[in-house]
């Protein structure tokens, strides 16, 4: 890999880990709790070290989301264009201008304050041995002064997040670039007391829309975006291949739309509510736990859902039409529609260094963290921590326990075993607890159709042929690093009725939990497969969840699965 490509894919990837918090610390100018992941996916391209320049530029485009993702898209565009270390300071230069000139109403005090003295830092620097420690130094206090240049960061007591997420990107950059191997001090130390939103915080209320569209017009972006300043707030505009890629807050869509169509047509429009109870959701204290729980994104568990249980998700990737995007931040239904069309999409691992970067991260804001990994049959996750914990762990901080799981039946012992450590006064007892929940802890998982396992070589191609032919639907059970064939029907029924007789077989638990997971037949399994199990099992507590999409992606669309414990943990 060339050394430079290397250095975005680092800083990428250093930025991932830290994501969470971004999300945690963010209130300007919205308090959504989004930044962190609108980063990852706007800047996902920069981990691909194959694609040229003219590819990636255009990609940045297309995957930019959100007020930061947008503002980080234009920097990038410029800054990606280096081939050497003697190339930065210009484009550095360029995109700072970039960056600056997308904002209808560009405001110091964000990340727009660290592309301004990144650019005059590397200014006449030749060695990136001698630049890494200065220019950290000079990152850092730009991330600190944020706190005090814009009025909601200083009532909440935080740096800005956009900023914080660029420091940590650009830390992970020029170390990569440097060759550094010493570890400078901590996220968590260097940013102490400005990383946790004041509890007396109150978020401004919105009734906004989230707008991106793409319009083809022949009007420049300096020009759209002072027209569009008047249209809506957050403006942020991007020159795209043929036209412009808008991002607006409205609170009336209908105006909007028909204000954008006088510019050109609109070749792409997506919008998403910006909702009030989001608000307090993002900015109210988190709950702390005993020990923290990490997993994998292979689990079952959704963002939110992990969100608010306090677990720490780690994504692999899935790709599909030339992007990357982290796991859990896909739409599920877009990315089953393309599977449904015959697009191939595939998945793929978080590089080793990732891993490490995430380990590190969450080791430095919890302390003691318990990894309940996917199991060593699907990926080499609990080898690649366990190597990561003898060189780096000196303090004990991190317990790994390779579960044998994936999907339902590992996003179950992470969210009990969560639920458990909040109210758990000994690490010992909440390891005890996962334990017990992994042997408790049943899953069927009900195949539609064989042709996308056959696609992914985890089927014989005779095999997978002759299954669809004759309508057979296999049913599995993954369990202890192995998956067992557990049944054969031919309908959607014989697999509720699969299903059901399982689940009357458990009749003795005595309030299970149940994971009902759902890929693209949420429909079906909420007003057909949900009420007759709550007719089953009136005490049970029921759970719809998408299918963990590293598992849909190779099972295709259809699929479902069925994964309960006994006993609620309150």
């Amino acid at each position: 890999m060339n050394s430079m490509r290397s250095a975005f894919a680092s800083g990428y990837e250093n930025l991932s880990a830290w994501a969470d918090l971004l999300d945690r610390i963010n209130v300007f100018p919205v308090a959504d709790g989004d930044t962190g992941a609108n980063l990852r996916i706007s800047l996902a391209p920069l981990r691909d070290d194959k694609a040229d320049k003219i590819q990636t530029r255009n990609l940045l485009t297309r995957c930019a989301i959100g007020n930061s993702g947008n503002i980080a898209a234009a920097f990038f565009q410029e800054f990606y264009q280096s081939d050497g270390f003697a190339d930065l300071a210009e484009n550095a230069e360029r995109g700072r201008e970039k960056a600056w000139q997308a904002l209808a109403r560009p405001q110091a005090g964000t990340m727009l304050h660290v592309f301004d003295r990144l650019a005059a830092t590397l200014s006449g620097k030749t060695d990136p041995a001698l630049l890494y420690p200065l220019l950290c130094q000079e990152l850092q206090d730009a991330v600190l002064a944020t706190s005090q240049m814009l009025p909601d960061l200083r009532k909440a007591g935080v740096v800005d997040s956009g900023a914080l997420g660029m420091y940590a990107f650009f830390e992970g950059f020029f170390r990569q670039l440097a060759g550094q191997t010493t570890a400078l001090p901590s996220i968590p130390k260097i940013f102490a007391g400005r990383l946790a939103i004041s509890t007396d915080f109150q978020a401004n209320p919105t009734d906004c829309f989230c707008v991106s569209a793409l319009i083809h017009t022949g009007d420049n972006q300096t020009e759209a975006g002072s027209i569009l300043a008047e249209w809506g707030e957050s403006v942020v505009v991007l020159p795209a291949e043929s036209g412009i890629k808008v991002h607006i807050h409205t609170a009336d869509l209908q105006q909007l739309r028909t204000r954008l169509s006088s510019l050109g047509e609109i070749v792409d429009w997506s919008d998403e509510a910006m909702d009030n109870d989001d608000l307090v959701r993002f900015t109210s204290p988190e709950k702390r736990q005993i020990v923290h729980i990490m997993t994998d994104g292979a689990g079952s568990l959704s963002r939110e859902m992990a969100r608010r249980h306090g677990i720490t998700l780690l994504d692999s990737y899935i790709l599909a039409q030339d992007q990357s995007r982290p796991e859990s931040l896909h739409s599920p239904a877009e990315i089953y529609a393309l599977m449904r069309q015959g697009v191939k999409v595939t998945t793929a691992q978080a590089s080793t260094f990732e891993r490490h970067q995430h380990y590190q991260s969450v080791c430095q804001q919890f302390g003691q963290t318990l990894y309940l990994c996917v199991g060593s049959a699907f990926t080499g996750n609990a080898d690649i921590a366990r190597r990561w914990k003898e060189g780096n762990d000196p303090t004990n901080l991190l317990e790994v326990i390779d579960t044998g799981s994936a999907s339902g039946r590992l996003g179950l012992i992470a969210l009990l075993a969560a639920r458990y450590a909040e109210h758990a006064t000994c690490v010992e007892d909440v390891i005890a607890f996962a334990y017990q929940t992994m042997t408790d802890c049943k899953e069927y998982v009900f195949i539609d159709q064989l042709q996308y396992l056959v696609a992914g070589g985890r089927v014989s191609r005779t095999g997978g042929f002759f299954a669809d032919l004759l309508h057979m639907k296999p049913i599995i059970s993954p369990v202890n690093n192995e998956v067992r064939k557990a049944g054969v029907v031919h309908s959607r029924k014989g697999q509720l009725s699969f299903a059901l007789e399982k689940l009357r077989e458990e009749s003795s638990i005595v309030d299970p939990v149940i994971m009902l997971q759902y890929s693209d037949n949420e429909e079906w399994i909420t007003k057909t497969v949900q009420p007759q199990v709550r007719d089953l099992l009136p005490g049970a507590e029921i759970l719809p969840v998408p299918l963990s999409l590293t598992s849909g992606v190779h099972m295709g669309p259809g699929t479902w699965a069925l994964a309960w414990a006994g006993g609620k943990v309150r």
